[in-house]
């Protein structure tokens, strides 16, 4: 039996373990998944080892101490510095990044993103900001201080601080930061986030199961939106392909994983 969890702060809400364990269960691989709430990053590395983990996810606030966890990073997690996957191969933890692409999966409905405003300047941000450059979509990071945002400026990233925040028109508005998932906070001064979705096509949240406020304040402001719902199931069944190693195609755990958002 392999052991997988995630690790985040805070992670009681996590739909990970009801996911993963779901299609173990059904394509019969013998494996369990379990939350651990850690709070330091720092002792992501040990935390794994000591518990006999086969793989992990992670998520806030963690995706960049677990990059620097890993003995190894491949393919897109390499390019962002972010990872939310980790395996146990041969002794060694390799790092990946399921995040990005399961966003573009999540968002395959709306049409013609063109320009994008991300609040927030996280791991979650840059994975997200990265991918959609790889659109050739035009990026603009959105941060309450200037200090998150010199890496984004660094790579070349239009950056905004809340002080000097422009007001103008996106095709698509995405929130990834944790305002909302434990409180009312909306991600940005309400002065500057209603006309900024007043004047948006699109937004979106990372945050998953709970009408955010920044959810409700696109709802009335009739603006079409999604939560981060698809895009957990995005990364979840990449995730799922690196922990039952590509044991099963993609089509098949998608399939399967989708029936745990019933339960």
């Amino acid at each position: 039996m392999k052991l997988f969890a995630i690790f985040g702060d805070p992670v009681h809400h996590s739909r990970s373990p009801l996911m993963h364990n779901h299609v173990f269960k059904t394509l019969s691989f013998k494996g369990c998944y379990t939350r651990v709430h850690l709070k330091d990053g720092t002792k992501l590395k040990e935390t794994f080892l000591s518990l006999g983990l086969s793989g992990a996810n992670i998520t806030v606030p963690h995706k960049e101490a677990a990059f620097e966890a890993c003995d190894e990073i491949r393919g897109f997690a390499k390019k962002v510095g972010v990872v939310n996957t980790i395996i146990k191969e041969d002794g060694k933890l390799i790092g990946y990044n399921t995040d990005a692409d399961g966003f573009i999966f999540s968002i395959k409905a709306f049409k013609d993103i063109k320009k994008v405003l991300v609040i927030g300047a996280g791991g979650t941000a840059k994975a997200l900001s990265t991918r959609f450059i790889e659109e050739k979509m035009d990026v603009t990071i959105l941060n309450r201080s200037q200090t998150r945002l010199l890496s984004f400026k660094k790579d070349g990233f239009k950056t905004q601080t809340w002080e000097h925040a422009s007001i103008e028109p996106y095709d698509l508005i995405v929130n990834t930061t944790s305002a909302g998932l434990e409180d009312d906070n909306y991600p940005a001064p309400i002065e500057i986030l209603r006309p900024l979705l007043q004047h948006a096509s699109y937004s979106a949240d990372a945050i998953y199961g709970k009408m955010t406020p920044f959810l409700k304040l696109s709802a009335e402001l009739d603006l079409v939106s999604k939560d981060g719902a698809d895009m957990l199931l995005g990364q979840g069944v990449l995730a799922n392909d690196y922990f039952t190693q590509q044991q099963y195609k993609l089509e098949e755990i998608e399939r399967v994983m989708r029936e745990s958002f019933y339960f």
